[in-house]
This record gives structure tokens, C-alpha cells and sequence, in this order.
């Protein structure tokens, strides 16, 4: 079988630097720690380097980037190997800092969320993607990421109740 051509490197430096941010932090949100998170951005790109796709605009390219970090993160948390590990307790991963005291706080209540609520807020919020956009990236109807969406929001606010929403 014959190997796929690499990306010139140039071109493969701006890709990441652009889409770093957006690609790690789905795989965190996805996964849930950063070692796991590691693996699915490399993974992603390793991928990206190798499909020697033509994309119609950045829009196209962004949109494969999201499903491939979702399919990835999904092996990634899925496999057999992960599922019968158990985590280290007194390991701890180092939290995620953002530069706001705000901002950790929603994360983190962001991360408590069941995987359902949890990445289509992250896109909506984090990514400003829409509930077309996410529904494509997801694999799942607009109706539903609405939905999930609703309910995350219910989720978060009781959360966050006493923080940044009246406890009445």
C-alpha cells in the first residue's frame, strides 16, 4: 500500500496554529483530561497531514477538523483498553486556566455535564457554531442539538446557581 503525501510544512504550521485552540479544546471537552486530549489533537492532524483532501473553502476544512477530532475522541474514550482502566485518584490533571476566575468556573461546571449536553454547548458557546452546524459535526438531527442544548443550559444554571444566577 502506498503512502499518502505529507502537507508542506508551511502550509501545515498555519493550519494548526489556526485550529489548535477549536481542536484541543473539543478533545478535552470530549475526552475529559488532558493525556487523552494529547492524542486525539495529535491524531487529528497526523490525519489532516495525511488525507491529502482538497477543501472547497476554510469553512469545509473546519467542519472535516471537528468531525475527525469527534470520531477521534469517541475511539479514543470508546477502546477497550480505556474502558477497563481505572483512573490513577491521586493524579490529578493540571485544570485548564483560563484568564478570567469566571471562566474556570463555567468550565469546569461545563465539564461535570453528561457528554450529550456537554459538547454541543461547548461548540455553541466556545465555537459559535450553529445547531445546523453542530447537528453535521455530531451526526445528529437540529431538533436534537436544540434539545440538548436547552437541557445543558438548565444543567449549567443550577450549576451555577448562587455564582452567577439568583438562587429564587
Amino acid at each position: 500500500m502506498e503512502a499518502l503525501p505529507l502537507r508542506a510544512g508551511g502550509e501545515m504550521d498555519s493550519i494548526i496554529d489556526r485550529y489548535q485552540t477549536m481542536v484541543y479544546g473539543l478533545a478535552l471537552t470530549r475526552t475529559g483530561n488532558r493525556a487523552d486530549a494529547d492524542d486525539v489533537f495529535q491524531e487529528v492532524f497526523l490525519a489532516y497531514c495525511q488525507c491529502g483532501k482538497t477543501f472547497r473553502d476554510e469553512e469545509h476544512r473546519k467542519a472535516w477538523l471537528l468531525r475527525t477530532t469527534v470520531n477521534q475522541a469517541r475511539r479514543v474514550t470508546s477502546s477497550s483498553w480505556s474502558q477497563r482502566t481505572v483512573p490513577l485518584s491521586e493524579r490529578e490533571d493540571a485544570p485548564v486556566q483560563f484568564r478570567e476566575p469566571e471562566e474556570n468556573r463555567v468550565w469546569e461546571a461545563l465539564q461535570t455535564l453528561a457528554q450529550d449536553y456537554r459538547l454541543p454547548i461547548y461548540l455553541f458557546y466556545f465555537q459559535e457554531l450553529s445547531t445546523q452546524e453542530i447537528a453535521k459535526v455530531l451526526s445528529i438531527r437540529p431538533g436534537t442539538v436544540r434539545m440538548r442544548l436547552t437541557r445543558g443550559r438548565e444543567q449549567l444554571r443550577e450549576k451555577l446557581k448562587g455564582d452567577y444566577f439568583d438562587e429564587s
